[in-house]
């Protein structure tokens, strides 16, 4: 009971840390949207960096964060022994990649369509080698549940990148997109600083033996990482290499990542949803009524998730102001893209049926074929319908991952999911969105009043969940009040 009540607590520390500084972010959005014109194509150019970043810190680490927890808890090895070697292997790679980076900066940055900016690259180049360092002692802080520590200097480098940010965009007039690379070297390079003290507390020792079985056990990880984070950036890297108008692309792009951030809102909810459940299914993987509890946890997960795209639906009329007017004209994708993430949340609940008989070969067999077919749709329709292909390319690819994993996880390890209420959910959700975008277009309402009905109808879909899946009565307090009323 007492290391149930431990994980609690660090899950909600860093859940809550993941959360607010995903918030925090967020509020970058209406600063760069509001000082980078859209013409400029900055912000399209700060999402194609970010997302190429993405996908190097993926490589760079090679699955050694989830390796060190499990080679560090085996009572045959020492824990410093195990960061030290992972340490090593990541700080190498780290070094190999600086070299060629600033060895061949002149082709990199032609190919990819920087050569007037080769120091945007070299700039984020350094600090995607200081992420990737970094994770090996963030990884070893979890380890040692030093988790405090841990989330006080995820927030110290938001809170510091969000206030140089203000500094230079607002009351310096700094708009270019230099400034934000500018800004996240001196915030991580800032950050790495403060695990100095931590790393003379090490006992350094590299065993090469050691490493051979954790590259056994980390690559199918970096497999599986590789098709994950090909699913969230392969749009955004793909774009420029492919639309047609290469001085609008980024252009075009910078609308696109702007309004997708709206649709974050979901991932928030996701990642919560993740921090909490994850520690628990393990947990209960021994309990007699386990999958009636996996089933339960997937249907209201899909619940609350449809009320918050219906919410971020009927609320558009305030949210769009997040972003700059100039950016708005791509509001459309918002709810294309809420759906994948529902999908993709759907998928990572699936997931688990294969983590439990230790059979994730099947996730990464899952990810790459959802990985495959957004790449398809991206090649193919990025040319004739520009961005809008980003958005069905992605819900195309999360729906391919969350269908095979469900057919094929039906037959291998079955959980008897509610489907039909899944599924009318899923219908009544969607004529209700159905029904808003059928009164902002063919009504000449003013907006308050669109406004309203749009919460009436979210109201509505409160009030089914209530009286068929959350009966006041077993809500805690409520509940109480509720029975004496009655």
């Amino acid at each position: 009971m007492a290391n149930l009540k431990s994980l609690a607590k660090d899950t909600a520390i860093y859940g809550l840390s993941s959360i607010v500084g995903r918030f925090l972010n967020y509020l970058l959005v209406p600063l760069y949207t509001h000082y980078m014109p859209k013409a400029s194509g900055d912000y399209g150019i700060s999402t194609n960096v970010y997302a190429y970043t993405a996908l190097i810190l993926v490589l760079l680490t090679f699955g050694m964060e989830t390796t060190l927890f499990r080679f560090a808890n085996d009572e045959r090895t020492k824990p410093d022994t195990v960061f030290s070697t992972a340490f090593a292997t990541v700080g190498s790679l780290t070094v190999v990649f600086l070299l060629l980076v600033f060895g061949f900066i002149g082709p990199i940055s032609g190919a990819l369509g920087y050569e007037s900016h080769p120091d945007y690259l070299l700039m984020m180049a350094v600090v995607v080698a200081l992420d990737a360092i970094q994770a090996m002692p963030f990884s070893y802080l979890r380890f040692q549940k030093r988790a405090i520590r841990f989330a006080s200097l995820k927030m110290l480098f938001i809170l510091l990148n969000i206030a140089l940010n203000v500094i230079w965009f607002v009351l310096l007039g700094k708009t270019s997109v230099f400034y934000v690379f500018f800004i996240n070297l001196l915030c991580t390079g800032f950050i790495t600083l403060f695990f100095i003290p931590d790393l003379f507390k090490i006992q350094w020792k590299f065993d090469g033996r050691l490493l051979k079985h954790m590259l056994s056990y980390s690559w199918p990880i970096l497999i599986l990482g590789i098709a994950g984070i090909l699913n969230q950036v392969a749009d955004k890297i793909i774009f420029p290499l492919v639309y047609p108008d290469g001085a609008e692309a980024n252009v075009q792009l910078g609308v696109y990542g702007s309004c997708v951030k709206i649709a974050m809102i979901m991932a928030m909810i996701t990642q919560a949803f993740r921090y909490a459940y994850e520690p628990i299914v393990f947990a209960k993987n021994k309990d007699a009524d386990k999958t009636e509890y996996y089933a339960s946890a997937m249907k209201y997960f899909v619940i609350f998730t449809l009320l918050a795209f219906l919410v971020v639906m009927g609320w558009m009329p305030l949210l769009q102001y997040i972003i700059g007017e100039d950016y708005r004209e791509g509001l459309g994708v918002v709810p294309i893209v809420m759906m994948a993430e529902i999908f993709m949340g759907i998928y990572f609940n699936l997931s688990f049926w294969y983590k439990l008989i230790d059979k994730t070969i099947y996730g990464a067999w899952f990810s790459l074929a959802g990985c495959a077919v957004l790449l398809a749709v991206n090649i193919i329709f990025i040319p004739k319908i520009g961005y809008w292909a980003c958005a069905w390319g992605g819900l195309a690819g999360y729906f391919t991952s969350m269908t095979l994993s469900y057919f094929v996880g039906q037959k291998k390890n079955p959980i008897p999911y509610p489907m039909k209420d899944i599924i009318i959910y899923f219908i009544s959700s969607m004529a209700l969105f159905g029904m808003m975008k059928w009164f902002a277009r063919h009504t000449e309402w003013p907006e308050w009043v669109l406004f309203l009905i749009n919460n009436f109808l979210i109201l509505g879909f409160i009030y089914r969940i209530i009286k068929c899946d959350l009966p006041l009565s077993q809500i805690p307090i409520i509940g109480k009040k509720f029975k004496k009323t009655k």
